[in-house]
């Protein structure tokens, strides 16, 4: 990138770099330093396709600029060459979620569509939103750099997102026959960890790692042993993973004593509540619902609220949630999105109104991508089939 100053060309050096690596290191063996080589090889070739272009000539003060400080150390701490790029991604000149977006499709090996599902926007306006990028980059000429350590403050919010928008893609895969993707997950954590050693006294930063602890706890419990997925209320919190909670809750309580927290540590906040309680029934539904009143006026966002009012419909009943829920059917961006649909399930089912339960479970099941949630809504689906299918003894008349 900086030489090609252009994503595309960059891309194809770089895949040109891989072809040749294919054919010379099965002949010749792996070399001592293969990110080297590779690094080499396609920097040369991004050398030749700019004069190739002509882009050499109009570009010669930039070229000779970074052919010298190519190599230099810049002045950071950041240790991890992906938490560089991500750092490097995130340049203030592009909107924040611009920034995120380029982040997720360029360095953390989300398509283009799961990239759009994070964003709950359609692929199509997802594929144009990130051509706009590359082209604003090439024509505006933002410099990719890696910022110095006086510039990671001014970036910090935006990488926070890529990493927590990584994560969520991995704890529920939002297409495929797994219910996650493991290596997205671990990825996001190391990234946190990583995140917390070069800004240890980040209360943001805290929380994040505080929340991917916290959820990825629950790894092991939320499939059964057939591969079903355990819904929360159903899990074995025997198997929680202890250490991970024990500090996930270290980490949100020095988040907290750090002043008024950020939409991470409450979202940590909220997390440490349900790894509190040992039972289901145990779970403090009126704490949940002030910390996503404090999280909504945080950060606004129709997930958020969704969240709410699920919580809302624990902590002052199904009636009430189902209010919440219906509210938010307007809003655009959770007209595809599954989880409003089964919400309201949850809240009809409890509601006894069946037909309408079913008819929920159903948009929901249509709406899923990832099979192993399908399978589930589609378990509930046909429970309810069973239940209008039986007579009901009212008793006596």
């Amino acid at each position: 990138m900086r030489i090609t100053r252009d994503f595309d060309v960059a891309e194809e050096c770089v895949q040109d770099a891989f072809a040749k690596a294919l054919a010379s290191w099965s002949q010749q063996g792996i070399p001592a330093n293969p990110g080297a080589w590779l690094t080499t090889v396609a920097r040369r070739r991004a050398i030749d396709v700019g004069r190739r272009r002509d882009v050499a000539i109009r570009s010669q003060r930039l070229l000779i600029t970074d052919a010298t400080t190519f190599d230099r150390e810049p002045d950071t701490a950041i240790e991890d060459d992906r938490l560089r790029l991500i750092f490097t991604c995130c340049h203030p000149s592009l909107a924040t979620d611009t920034q995120v977006a380029l982040a997720l499709r360029m360095l953390c090996g989300l398509s283009t569509a799961e990239v759009a599902k994070a964003f709950l926007v359609k692929e199509s306006a997802m594929a144009a939103r990130l051509t706009r990028a590359k082209k604003k980059i090439a024509i505006a000429r933002i410099p990719y750099r890696v910022p110095e350590r006086a510039e990671l403050r001014t970036r910090i919010d935006a990488v926070l997102l890529v990493v927590h928008l990584l994560f969520t893609t991995g704890h529920t895969s939002p297409v495929g026959e797994e219910l996650s993707q493991v290596d997205l997950v671990e990825r996001s954590l190391d990234l946190a960890r990583m995140l917390h050693i070069l800004l240890p006294d980040d209360g943001e930063v805290e929380g994040l790692l505080a929340l991917i602890l916290l959820t990825d706890s629950r790894r092991g419990s939320r499939v059964g042993t057939e591969g079903e997925f355990l819904a929360l209320a159903d899990q074995d919190r025997s198997t929680w993973h202890r250490n991970s909670i024990d500090e996930g809750l270290v980490l949100i309580g020095d988040a907290l004593r750090r002043g008024r927290p950020g939409p991470f540590a409450l979202m940590a906040a909220i997390a440490a509540v349900h790894s509190s309680a040992s039972h289901w029934d145990e779970t403090d539904w009126s704490e949940i619902v002030g910390l996503y009143d404090l999280l909504i006026d945080t950060w606004p966002s129709p997930v958020v609220a969704l969240n709410r009012a699920v919580a809302i419909s624990f902590a002052e009943g199904p009636d009430a949630g189902l209010r919440a829920l219906d509210d938010l059917g307007a809003e655009p961006q959770l007209s595809a999105y599954p989880y409003l649909a089964a919400a309201r399930a949850n809240c009809l089912v409890r509601l006894e109104r069946w037909d309408e339960a079913r008819d929920a479970f159903a948009e929901a099941a249509m709406l899923t991508e990832n099979n192993v949630e399908r399978a589930y809504l589609q378990t509930r689906i046909e429970e309810l089939n069973e239940s209008l299918r039986v007579p009901h003894d009212d008793g006596p008349q």
